[in-house]
């Protein structure tokens, strides 16, 4: 008999199962419809129990990423997902634009704060600069796909918060500024698991993964106007560099 452990490394055994089977459909190994292993064959992959195994598709099943089948197994249910294009010029509502039926941007908060360090060193600032904090939460389609938060130089753009709400276009209030086209002048990428807060505004299942997007946006003078932080939830968007 197999005998497993709750917990390996820090992270609970069923998470590790679960993170590893989103993985195999986030890379293509398994498709929309595709039968998993047997919770056999799976407890042996894993050095799991049955039980164990069975908590990791019960958890991938709330999701709706997979789903079990009297008398035939679990299949993958939701394996489709938005392709976001990120280069020199990545603008997020054409980036989608054709894989979604309805795109929405709602403002969750703003603020004025002072700037950490790693937030001034992105936007060129001196630490303690007044900068602009923005959170925002995109919907496609009936479904949360990121949950993002810029910041930007407060001198620049004292007023950024008031104009996004009434143009809901990032490029839109960059213009009403005379800022006409701004380019990405890096991106860094990982991924983590989310926690609670983005658990609940994602609408995610706990442990679900995201991929984070870290980026600084110029204008044409080089000048840094924006740094964001932007989490997608793994299983709805891929990233393509």
């Amino acid at each position: 008999m197999t005998v497993s452990k709750d917990v390996s490394g820090g992270v609970a055994l069923w998470r590790r199962i679960a993170d590893a089977i989103r993985l195999d459909i986030v890379g293509g190994k398994l498709a929309s419809g595709d039968r998993l292993p047997t919770e056999a064959l799976l407890a042996e992959r894993f050095s799991a129990n049955r039980h164990t195994v069975r908590r990791a598709l019960a958890v991938l099943a709330e999701e709706g990423v997979v789903g079990a089948e009297q008398g035939r197994g679990t299949f993958v249910r939701s394996a489709r997902r938005l392709s976001y294009p990120i280069g020199r010029r990545t603008r997020f509502r054409e980036g989608l634009r054709g894989q979604a039926a309805s795109l929405v941007s709602q403002s969750l908060s703003h603020r004025i704060e002072n700037a950490t360090a790693a937030v001034a060193a992105a936007l060129g600032l001196k630490p303690g600069a007044k900068v602009v904090r923005t959170e925002g939460l995109s919907i496609a389609d009936g479904r949360p796909i990121s949950r993002s938060t810029t910041w930007l130089p407060y001198r620049l753009f004292p007023d950024f918060a008031e104009r996004i709400a009434q143009l809901q276009s990032t490029t839109a209030v960059f213009a009403s500024y005379g800022i006409d086209d701004y380019a990405r002048a890096s991106t860094r990428i990982s991924a983590r698991h989310a926690d609670v807060e983005e658990t609940k505004l994602l609408g995610l299942a706990p442990g679900a993964i995201l991929l984070v997007s870290e980026a600084v946006d110029v204008d044409s003078a080089a000048i840094p106007i924006s740094y964001a932080l932007s989490r997608f939830p793994a299983e709805r968007m891929e990233l393509v560099v």
